[in-house]
C-alpha cells in the first residue's frame, strides 16, 4: 500500500511513565486502532541494554518500531537520539511519531531536543501523555522519586493504568494525587488494559498553540534533515549478535536501578514450562520482561505491578531476557545463568520428537 507523506510537521506525542506502567501496552492498543492512511513511526528507548518493548510492537509497512536500548535518551543518548531522528525521518517520512522515553527517563531534555532549532518546523509536539499506577503512589521509593513526580508534572494529560488491578481506594487516591497538581491536567482518564481513546491522541493537539511554520521554514527543515549526519540505526545501537548456545549478556546502572538480561540465538530454545516456572519464582520487586523462543512458539512474557502476562509474539529475531530492579534487590548474575541454561531444550532431543 502507497501511504502519501503528510505536508507540514510531523506530529509528535511523548508518552512517559515510571518502571512497569504500561507504556508499550497502551501504544500497542494505538497501534491498533490508528488511522489506515497514516505512517507511524515509534521510537522506544528503555533502560535496560536488551531492548525488549520493541518486539511488544509488531511493525508492518505503515508502522516502524524502532529501538533505543542501553540508556536514556532524555539525557545521555541525546546526541543519538537526534541524528537516529534525522535518519529515520528522512527515509521514512512518517505521517505520526511516537516516542516512548525509558521508565526512569526524566522528559525535559527530549522536549527540549523535538522542540529545537534541529527539528524547528519539521516535528509539532503534542501533548505529552504520563501514564500512572495508582498503585506506585503506596510505595514512598517510587512516590518520592524525582522522575517520577516530574513525569507527572510535566505531562499534559495523565492516563491511570493497571487500574483492573487496583482497589477502588487505589484509584480514588490517584484521582487526587492528581487533582491536586498545578498546573492542572487537561485531561485524565483510566485506561484499562491500556485502552486510551484514539480520538484524544489525534484531537489532542487542537488544544496546543498552534505553530506557525512557512513554506520557507519547510524548506530549511527538509534540507537539515536531508544533509544531517551521521546516520545511526536506532535498532543496530550497540547490539551484538549471539551466536548458538553463547547468549549475550548486558547490564547497567543508573538513577538507584540496575539492568541484567541477555540474548539468545534465534534457534535456541526454551521450555516454556520450565522458563515460565521458574521466571514466575523470581522476587516480586523485580521487573521482569522477556521475548523467547519456546516449544510452544515465540512467547511474550511480561511482568510488571504484580501481574504476569504471556502471549504469542510476530517476533523472530532473537530471544531476549531482562531483570530491573532497585541496585541492591538484583539477584547474581551466574545462579541465573547457569538457571537459565537449564531452561534450554536439548537439540538433539527436540529433532527426536
Amino acid at each position: 500500500m502507497t501511504i502519501q507523506s503528510r505536508s507540514g510537521p510531523i506530529p509528535v506525542h511523548v508518552i512517559t511513565g515510571f518502571l512497569g506502567s504500561g507504556k508499550s501496552t497502551l501504544i500497542r492498543h494505538l497501534v491498533a486502532h490508528k488511522p489506515h492512511e497514516e505512517r507511524w513511526a515509534i521510537v522506544i528507548n528503555e533502560f535496560g541494554r536488551v531492548g525488549i518493548d520493541q518486539a511488544m510492537v509488531e511493525a508492518d509497512d505503515d508502522v516502524i518500531v524502532k529501538a533505543l536500548p542501553g540508556g536514556c535518551m532524555c539525557c545521555q543518548l541525546s546526541f543519538v537520539l537526534q541524528a537516529s531522528l534525522v535518519n529515520l525521518l528522512h527515509r521514512y517520512r512518517p505521517d505520526r511519531l511516537i516516542i516512548e522515553p525509558s521508565g526512569l527517563g526524566h522528559p525535559a531534555g527530549l522536549l527540549d531536543l523535538l522542540r529545537g532549532e534541529a527539528f524547528a518546523g519539521a516535528l509539532q509536539v503534542h501533548e505529552v501523555i504520563a501514564l500512572l499506577d495508582p498503585r506506585r503512589l503506596e510505595d514512598p521509593r517510587s512516590r518520592e522519586h524525582d522522575t517520577f513526580q516530574d513525569q507527572l508534572l510535566m505531562a499534559d494529560g495523565v492516563a491511570l493504568t493497571m487500574t483492573d488491578l487496583a482497589s477502588s481506594a487505589q484509584r480514588q487516591a490517584g484521582w487526587r494525587y492528581l487533582e491536586a497538581m498545578w498546573p492542572p491536567k487537561r485531561w485524565v482518564l483510566e485506561a484499562e488494559h491500556g485502552r486510551m481513546p484514539m480520538s484524544l491522541l489525534l484531537a489532542g493537539h487542537q488544544h496546543l498553540r498552534e505553530v506557525e511554520t512557512s513554506d520557507r521554514h519547510g524548506a530549511e527543515a527538509h534540507h537539515a534533515l536531508r544533509d544531517a549526519a551521521p546516520a545511526i540505526a536506532l535498532e543496530e545501537f550497540r547490539y551484538r549478535e549471539p551466536s548458538p548456545g553463547q547468549p549475550v549478556c548486558e547490564s547497567g546502572e543508573a538513577l538507584g536501578h540496575a539492568s541484567l538480561g541477555w540474548r539468545w540465538h534465534p534457534d535456541d530454545r526454551f521450555s516454556l514450562d520450565a522458563l515460565t516456572m521458574f521466571l514466575d519464582r523470581m522476587p516480586a520487586t523485580l521487573r521482569v520482561k522477556g521475548v523467547m523462543h519456546t516449544d510452544d512458539g515465540w512467547k511474550l512474557y511480561n511482568r510488571a505491578g504484580g501481574c504476569t502476562t504471556l502471549t504469542s509474539t510476530a517476533w523472530r529475531r532473537d530471544s531476549r531476557l531482562e531483570l530491573i530492579g532497585l541496585q541492591a534487590g538484583l539477584p547474581e548474575r551466574e545462579p541465573l545463568e547457569s538457571r537459565l541454561a537449564a531452561c534450554l531444550l536439548d537439540a538433539e532431543a527436540m529433532g527426536a520428537r
